[in-house]
């Protein structure tokens, strides 16, 4: 596998490409909100007006894009699957679709509790345990965010007072073979939290210049002697108001910048 994951190819026209089975729409909104939590999308949409404008398509059912506004700016929102493959697919029919700009945010497993806990996490990095990345960015241990993307959030949060902390994430395809082991492998690499998609989204924007801003919320966590679950099931939904408030609050800011490109 390490032979397989090592033979990147550059060649940006593949054999399939998303503009194959995705036509670009007219005047598509330029940033795109994104999020893995469904019930934060329902609640925003049942508590705002909002209007479909396409849709993604799966096997797995059919995912509304909708345009919303916001402080008179138009924007995107759309569920991101979970999974990397599954969320780069759709990411990918997005930026066909003619987005410019992503913001994706979700939850996240907690790794180091005295680093981490209670506070929005940016990535400045991530470790790529997974395998879609590898198909979009080269062969390396880890992948480096966007400094300017993630200095919109920051920013934000500073001004607000929000707790928030910048650290290294663990991109796992694997959820239940997060082992004792590699837990305290990928701390000890400096990572403050693991997820499934973050490693993968991040090569993606890179492969395709789309600049994308992400922040994760802290669910279950991991850094005791046993699996402390905490409010995952909650999906976020108790905090779903804030969490979509940084987010449109650093669209306007994404929107205003004008870079569009991935350093």
């Amino acid at each position: 596998m390490a032979t397989i994951f090592h033979r990147f190819y550059e060649n940006k026209n593949a054999f399939l490409n998303p503009c194959d089975v995705t036509e670009k729409i007219s005047g598509f909104p330029e940033v795109c909100i994104t999020t893995f939590s469904e019930s934060i999308i329902k609640n925003f949409v049942e508590n705002n007006t909002v209007k479909i404008i396409a849709n993604l398509y799966s096997a797995n059912g059919t995912i509304p894009i909708y345009e919303i506004k916001y402080a008179d700016k138009k924007m995107g929102l759309f569920l991101s699957r979970v999974g990397a493959p599954a969320c780069v697919a759709g990411l990918e029919e997005i930026i066909a679709l003619g987005a410019k700009k992503v913001i994706q945010f979700g939850c996240c497993g907690i790794l180091n509790r005295s680093i981490a806990d209670s506070k929005i996490i940016i990535p400045s990095s991530a470790v790529r345990d997974e395998g879609t990345s590898y198909h979009y960015f080269s062969g390396s241990e880890e992948i480096i965010a966007d400094a300017s993307s993630n200095d919109i959030v920051v920013q934000y949060l500073k001004r607000h007072k929000i707790p928030y902390v910048v650290g290294k994430i663990w991109t796992t395809d694997a959820i239940y073979r997060e082992t004792p082991e590699a837990i305290e492998e990928r701390k000890k690499q400096g990572c403050v939290a693991v997820e499934m998609e973050c490693s993968a989204t991040l090569a993606v924007a890179k492969f395709r210049n789309i600049p994308m801003l992400q922040f994760f919320y802290g669910a279950d966590n991991l850094d005791s002697d046993q699996w402390e679950i905490r409010d995952l099931t909650d999906y976020g939904l108790s905090l779903s108001d804030k969490y979509m408030t940084i987010a449109l609050e650093c669209g306007i800011v994404f929107e205003r910048n004008g870079f569009n490109r991935a350093d």
